[in-house]
């Protein structure tokens, strides 16, 4: 459906433009008419046309006046200006209000078609792009709820800087740093025990209420109820809350709550985190979980209940914690980089104190290690660290007992790092890895495959997709290649090179040997 406005002081020019458009476009269009710049201009605001055929000399408000004015509420109109006087009397007023064709009286009816169907082309593009982006905001408006709960999911598991990143540039979240909301419906007693599912539910019943009403207030990703809790990211511009901000914060906070309270009529209860980077983001959650479970009242800052350790003005706490998160990431240089800067503030700061730089020393050691545990699933045991303490307290100076440490450290996020390099391998890498160090072992593709928890039939085609061979020839050439080498070294004998390269029968080592080379082994190192 097409809005038409003709504005015309002349009955027969509006007549003719009626039935002319009337005849092209049929029950597809809505006509208006007006005979006055004024009453184009009221018409123009109560009918919202597409296209408008103006008249230039009208009573009262001139046609180029009447235009200005209705572009100003109706961006998007369409103006054919029609005159019997020369359009380039005009053409410059009218330029800037975006004419699309001037028609000259009287116009035939050829002309008037072709500019209207090109008008209609233009307004037609128009809807499309508009439904298009409506479609596509429609279906974000679908996808963003599941972003938005991906992200605080992959907050609070601790994930990697990459997937977080991912999330931020869907969400259109430009902040470097953020902190974490939580809010605890109270839980509801049933026989004596508490029921957390009860709270869950209900809390359920009015999470859109809860989750609008808290970005109405707060720029903020809202995540899914979880438990009796609803975890909210908020993002924020600086790396720390000024106090001022905080004190209004919480304020804000009580009020929100206080009338969703009334809304609802649930009890809540809101503890907020402190300002992290995003990758640190899971710590502003525990902080805000520790205020909710020691602060009493109902909107709880971690900075106002204490919540953990203070330090030592003077203490490098982000140095200790970046020595920790590098280890973790398995940045070897990072790590060791990072621990050298705390081993300086040790020794300028307490020299004298040599057993308590003793203790931190083991202390970050062990903490470093623990890190290796838990991320490389390696095995514990109870005697590996039987030289430990010889190691620190009978080191010679503190030269020693410095590349010790610096060596632990760094030694603690090169295990991770292996650990993350083989998680990325695909396993076929894993694969040729494991047969380019064990070619002289006894190596079959039914153990190759139970190692890598994959069947044989689907490990040995993948096998041959990425290395374009299947697995006993890739085997066979390493070992005959290997044997070549050793050959031509002329150190040890075919008998021993054959057990080598993984064949203990000389008899069979010479046959496979001489198929793919053309000649024994005694024949090849004889030609040598």
């Amino acid at each position: 459906m097409y809005r038409i406005l003709i504005a015309d002081d002349e009955n027969i020019v509006i007549e003719s433009l009626k039935f002319i458009i009337k005849a092209k476009l049929g029950d597809n269009c809505e006509i208006e008419c007006a005979k006055t710049g004024r009453s184009v201009i009221e018409a123009a605001e109560n009918f919202r046309p597409d296209i408008a055929f103006m008249d230039i000399h009208m009573p009262g408000i001139n046609g180029i006046d009447a235009m200005k004015e209705i572009r100003k509420n109706n961006n998007s109109i369409i103006f054919i200006v029609m005159t019997a006087f020369d359009k380039f009397d005009y053409a410059r007023e009218t330029i800037k209000i975006g004419v699309l064709e001037y028609l000259s009286k009287p116009a035939n009816r050829e002309d008037i078609e072709a500019v209207l169907s090109k008008a209609m082309g233009i307004i037609d593009k128009r809807r499309e792009i508009r439904t298009r982006d409506l479609t596509i905001k429609e279906k974000l408006e679908t996808i963003i709820p599941f972003m938005e709960n991906g992200l605080i999911y992959t907050i609070l598991l601790g994930e990697d800087n990459e997937s977080i990143s991912k999330y931020r540039e869907i969400l259109g979240i430009s902040e470097e740093f953020g902190y974490i909301m939580v809010v605890e419906a109270k839980q509801e007693f049933a026989s004596n025990m508490t029921n957390v599912v009860g709270s869950s539910v209900r809390l359920e019943d009015h999470y859109e209420l809860i989750k609008e009403s808290v970005k109405d207030e707060i720029n903020a990703v809202v995540g899914p109820v979880m438990t009796n809790k609803i975890i909210i990211l908020a993002p924020f511009d600086k790396n720390a809350m000024p106090y001022e901000y905080r004190t209004k914060l919480v304020e804000r906070v009580r009020t929100l709550i206080h009338n969703l309270e009334n809304d609802i009529n649930i009890e809540l209860k809101v503890g907020i985190g402190n300002v992290k980077n995003f990758e640190k983001l899971n710590e502003s959650y525990h902080e805000a979980i520790s205020a909710l479970s020691i602060g009493n009242g109902s909107v709880l800052h971690a900075l106002d209940v204490k919540i953990g350790c203070e330090y030592e003005d003077d203490y490098p706490i982000d140095t200790e914690r970046n020595i920790f998160d590098a280890v973790e990431k398995g940045d070897a240089d990072r790590a060791s980089n990072e621990a050298l800067h705390f081993w300086n503030w040790m020794v300028n700061y307490h020299a004298d104190a040599i057993s308590d730089i003793q203790i931190k020393v083991i202390d970050f050691v062990l903490r470093a290690e623990q890190k290796v545990y838990n991320k490389t699933n390696s095995t514990y045991r109870f005697t590996s660290r039987t030289n430990y303490l010889e190691a620190v307290t009978g080191a010679g100076d503190l030269s020693a007992l410095k590349h010790w440490y610096l060596e632990k450290i760094t030694d603690a996020a090169r295990k991770v790092s292996k650990v993350q390099d083989d998680i990325q391998k695909t396993p076929v890498e894993k694969a040729l890895n494991y047969i380019n160090e064990n070619f002289g072992q006894d190596i079959s593709l039914d153990e190759m495959s139970q190692m890598l928890g994959i069947s044989s039939y689907y490990f040995s085609k993948l096998f041959k997709n990425e290395t374009g061979t299947n697995f006993i020839e890739y085997l066979t050439n390493l070992r005959i290649s290997k044997a070549k080498d050793l050959l031509d070294e002329n150190r040890l004998s075919v008998k021993e090179i054959g057990i080598t390269v993984g064949y203990p029968d000389p008899n069979y080592f010479s046959r496979i040997f001489k198929k793919n080379v053309g000649q024994t082994p005694s024949e090849y190192k004889g030609a040598e």
